[in-house]
């Protein structure tokens, strides 16, 4: 079963979240680890092999590798943050 590698900015928006947002995020991420494909996620456009997956108001940036699910990111769905904070922060 592979496990999940929350970066440093992940699990520090994680920590601040209220507790039912951070329990379903919790979740998601958790069923990620148990099959990476039993969610619904889609590859994003000019930064594969990263994929987001929606929970809630929130998105989730991640890649899946072969032990493990790499968690880049977790942002508000409804603004651009999220891929502002992942263009200043991608490394191919």
């Amino acid at each position: 079963m592979p496990r999940i590698d929350l970066s440093r900015q992940a699990a520090a928006f994680l920590e601040g979240l209220p507790a039912k947002p951070a329990r379903q995020i919790a979740e998601k991420l958790q069923a990620l680890a148990n099959d990476p494909q039993a969610l619904p996620s889609e590859l994003l456009r000019g930064y594969a092999p990263l994929r987001r997956l929606k929970s809630g108001e929130y998105r989730v940036i991640f890649a899946i590798e072969a032990d493990c699910v790499r968690v880049r990111l977790i942002g508000k769905r409804n603004d651009d943050e999220i891929y502002k904070a992942l263009e200043r922060g991608w490394r191919k």
